[in-house]
């Protein structure tokens, strides 16, 4: 087993990688506040790991809600049923949840941690890899809105992350591919030697590899860690995690969410980034033809839907939550392995970006 640590002094909490974790409930059971554990998953999780997951809780007084699959079901709406069983079920305010499932499963359940009574414990069981390297880590929870991606939430620290990567096991192959477009996007903003691994090992991780897979998730994970340790509410380097991600969610609110994964909507708008960043004069034609390599090596898109405009992106766009004083702040590439953010560019760029990149 791997530990690494979330440094964020009183409120840090252990990373635990490995296999067979879910047997281990000495593992969890230190991280469990109070006597009341309640597990939130869905209809696609429960069926292969809610009975695993009860039985490392069984020393407490022991729910859970299972709530249906998908990123369309992100919501206020569907987040209240979480509410109803816990003030249903008489839960108190040193209650623990439990997310067991994906990035939707874990925001959602992170952010109802966060509101439930103004705030109680929540611990995370990532399933995906996508959740794995990136969403179950750093503590941002929330819903989407119609109008715009995770526009609804708070930022409340998880007690612990515990990766079984035996759950990757179960993961069909559309969903590992949209998880390693979050571990291609550390490579790409700050760990050149990390892309390069990647680069040579893509196929092992495409194939399962359990030792490869452990590798990726580790190096994905402390580089997360470190950023999160040093900007925790995103106020500075932290946004640099969103490269690609302010196309990407445009995508994903103009196609209707659940229609694209959001791996598969940051590959394409992290190719949208790249060729801005080509235009602006820092990456070659040969960096971004590598990018796209790597992504279609990986199964995922690197062009966005035809079916938005430019005049869609704009509007998505502008209710990112980078925008500051109506200025859309995007991350870019400074060069392979060296992200930015900027507002600072000319509008003609980003609509020749938005123009050109589509009509390749």
């Amino acid at each position: 087993m791997i530990t690494l640590n979330v440094d964020l002094a009183d409120r840090s909490y252990p990373i635990f990688i490995g296999q067979d974790l879910l047997s281990q409930a000495e593992l969890v059971k230190p991280f469990v506040k109070g006597s009341q554990v309640m597990i939130v998953t869905n209809t696609t999780v429960a069926p292969l790991y809610l009975e695993v997951c009860k039985a490392l809780f069984s020393d407490f007084k022991l729910d859970w809600v299972i709530l249906p699959d998908g990123e369309q079901y992100k919501s206020l709406e569907v987040l209240n049923k979480v509410f109803d069983k816990l003030i249903g079920a008489y839960f108190d305010r040193k209650s623990t949840l439990v997310a067991l499932g994906g990035g939707v499963i874990g925001d959602m359940t992170g952010f109802a941690a966060a509101a439930y009574q103004r705030g109680v414990a929540f611990i995370q069981i990532p399933t995906t890899l996508l959740s794995q390297v990136d969403s179950s880590v750093g503590g941002k929870t929330g819903v989407n809105h119609p109008q715009g991606k995770n526009m609804i939430g708070a930022f409340h620290q998880p007690q612990a992350v515990v990766i079984d990567t035996n759950t990757l096991n179960t993961l069909d192959d559309r969903q590992l591919s949209a998880g390693l477009a979050e571990v291609i996007k550390y490579g790409l903003i700050r760990d050149l030697a990390f892309l390069e691994w990647l680069e040579s090992n893509l196929e092992g991780l495409l194939a399962r590899d359990p030792v490869l897979l452990a590798q990726a998730i580790e190096r994905s994970c402390q580089n997360k860690a470190d950023i999160v340790a040093a900007d925790e509410t995103e106020q500075g380097q932290r946004a640099l995690l969103n490269l690609g991600h302010t196309f990407g969610h445009a995508i994903e609110a103009g196609m209707g969410y659940g229609s694209w994964l959001h791996g598969e909507a940051i590959s394409a708008g992290m190719m949208q980034a790249a060729y801005m960043s080509q235009l602006l004069g820092d990456l070659s034609e040969q960096d971004v033809a590598r990018i796209a390599q790597l992504f279609s090596r990986a199964r995922l898109p690197v062009y966005p839907p035809n079916a938005l405009s430019n005049q869609d992106f704009m509007r998505y766009m502008a209710g990112d939550k980078k925008v500051q004083a109506g200025v859309v702040r995007l991350v870019l590439l400074k060069s392979m392995g060296r992200a930015y953010i900027s507002g600072d560019y000319a509008a003609q760029v980003l609509d020749k970006t938005l123009t050109q990149w589509r009509s390749h």
